[in-house]
């Protein structure tokens, strides 16, 4: 869609351009907690966190994840990802076999995730609503 008929129809449809600016607000909010988190957190509960986030999204509890994008998501190195991995695995709280990522006990990895999860997903929650 060109930016023209965007804007033309964010004019016309007052419902729409509420929707957009509700994403959008969103949005900048997950990127601001995103970048807060990256922070603050250490890689495993950020790890915890992103993996609960993709299966929110996914609605799956199995999800193919190459463990090189999870630590560009991440902003660390593929050997962080996999002690990370490890970590949550030798915990019991995740899966991860050739190349699928399966939550195995979901309240443990929210209890393993750092406190972003729940903002974010308040957010979400509130968008959807």
């Amino acid at each position: 869609m060109r930016t023209k008929d965007f804007l033309e129809q964010t004019y016309r449809n007052p419902g729409f351009a509420a929707i957009i600016k509700r994403y959008s607000g969103m949005l900048l909010a997950l990127v601001a907690q995103s970048a807060a988190c990256n922070r603050a957190h250490h890689v495993d509960e950020r790890c915890a966190r992103w993996l609960l986030m993709t299966h929110d999204q996914t609605g799956d509890a199995a999800f193919p994840i190459p463990l090189e994008f999870l630590a560009q998501m991440l902003g660390v190195s593929r050997p962080h990802v996999e002690l990370s991995v490890a970590a949550l695995q030798e915990a019991g709280l995740i899966s991860y076999q050739q190349g699928v990522m399966t939550i195995t006990d979901r309240l443990g990895l929210e209890t393993a995730a750092c406190e972003y999860y729940a903002v974010v997903r308040e957010h979400f929650r509130r968008l959807r609503d």
